[in-house]
């Protein structure tokens, strides 16, 4: 980590708006709509390094890319950040476990997770609950609210994934991850909160996962996977517990997010389209092995990605001093990475707000610096399922926009908030009618 050089004098004081004890900038971040929006506007005026309080908490936040580089290797989450989902966990917070106990326990969760073998393995299940929503959506078209439709499937995905064919009742393991996640984010974010209801769910799901345990069957779920790894039965269930808070919203969000812009930019849709119909023919679905032929595809998730991260920002913890650019930023401080921030950076995205795909050639993208893009965040915190997620994402977005034409329904104000993703607060509507 890179040190102190030399008296204080010689570092320049990092801009920010002045806090108001003890809730610090709160209230700024209130009034900007939220900590995704605030950020936007911190940057645009104190420009790529600014500071901010949280109550209790120094936080500064960074969102020029080449200046992330420096802090790609720190390996601490701020602990009060994620204390909230501390009581879904037995065996410690995974979220904030310490480098020594998280180091052996990422590289075991990328090689289930990163595994393309096992993507493979999971891939026809995967195709069949998309094409289920397709055809169901077939018969009964017409408005569709696209975030609660493909957070609903992209939680069935990462359940099938997570635990395999062995679960008895999938539905049910769904809507038990389903309310025990939503019950946590909505305490987060002033809900009510059914401490009952949260008791029940999560009872249910480690039943399920350790009835698989016991069961002791061999098979491709990520819980089987890990059972062969030795660790005991609580960490199991945690980490099975987190894959699926991190699986759930993340793509049946990401694709909204694609169908919402592709909607509002028909050229861009019609060549997709015309790739999608090129490559699969009259079939409905991609084989496993042609997404990698699916180039425009790709790089239609990752704009999409871009203009809306499905996680607005990340956090670390400085375990020492840090010099960054003209600044000393002292041990303790939370810095907080603004990935929607980064991804509007026009220094580095020309006309940020603009929708284009060939942003993500193989030439475009060797222009820009490493961290310019970071949608699943980066360093030895990044998303472990990263891989996953895109195959899921990919998949999803192939089969609807082969299948559908999508329609905004005229008024909707589709307007983001941070909801642990970033989310539409009323929906993604959209009239939904086969090609």
């Amino acid at each position: 980590m890179a040190k102190h050089r030399g008296v204080s004098s010689e570092f320049r004081t990092i801009p920010g708006p002045v806090p108001t004890p003890p809730n610090g900038n709160l209230a700024d971040i209130a009034a900007a709509g939220g900590l995704h929006t605030f950020q936007l506007e911190l940057h645009e005026r104190y420009g790529p390094v600014a500071r901010f309080d949280l109550p209790g908490t120094r936080v500064v936040s960074v969102a020029d890319p080449e200046l992330l580089a420096a802090t790609s290797r720190i390996n601490r989450r701020p602990q009060e950040l994620f204390e909230f989902l501390s009581p879904l966990f037995e065996a410690g917070n995974l979220q904030t476990i310490g480098e020594d106990e998280h180091v052996p326990w990422r590289r075991l969760l990328l090689s289930a997770l990163g595994n393309h073998r096992s993507h493979e393995a999971h891939f026809g299940e995967f195709t069949r609950l998309t094409l289920d929503l397709a055809d169901r959506w077939a018969a009964h078209a017409g408005e569709i609210s696209l975030q609660e439709e493909l957070s609903e499937l992209s939680l069935r995905l990462i359940v099938e994934f997570a635990m395999g064919s062995e679960v008895g009742s999938a539905q049910r393991t769904s809507t038990a991850f389903r309310d025990l996640i939503a019950e946590y984010l909505g305490r987060q974010y002033g809900s009510e909160f059914s401490e009952a209801h949260a008791a029940e769910m999560l009872a249910h799901v480690r039943r399920t996962i350790t009835g698989i345990l016991d069961a002791g069957q061999p098979g491709a779920g990520l819980v089987t996977m890990l059972a062969e790894s030795g660790w005991d039965p609580a960490r199991i269930r945690d980490t099975a517990l987190v894959v699926v808070m991190a699986g759930y919203h993340t793509s049946g969000v990401a694709v909204s997010w694609a169908l919402h812009l592709l909607a509002h930019h028909p050229e861009v849709a019609q060549r997709l389209r015309d790739e999608l119909d090129r490559v699969l023919g009259d079939r409905p679905a991609p084989a496993y092995d042609e997404l990698k032929s699916l180039d425009y595809l790709e790089r239609v998730v990752k704009e999409a990605m871009r203009r809306y991260p499905p996680g607005p920002y990340a956090a670390r913890e400085l375990p020492e001093d840090l010099v960054l650019d003209d600044y000393l930023i002292p041990a303790g401080t939370t810095l907080m990475y603004p990935i929607w921030a980064i991804h509007l950076n026009p220094a580095y995205w020309p006309e940020p707000e603009r929708f284009d795909p060939d942003r993500f050639t193989a030439a475009e993208a060797q222009r820009r610096p490493k961290f310019a893009f970071i949608p699943f965040g980066f360093g030895p915190r990044s998303c472990e399922g990263a891989a996953l997620a895109m195959v899921e994402i990919k998949l999803m977005l192939a089969v609807l926009v082969k299948r559908f034409d999508f329609v905004p329904v005229p008024g909707h104000e589709v307007t983001p908030v941070e909801r642990f993703v970033l989310w539409a607060q009323d929906d993604i509507r959209m009239t939904v009618s086969p090609r």
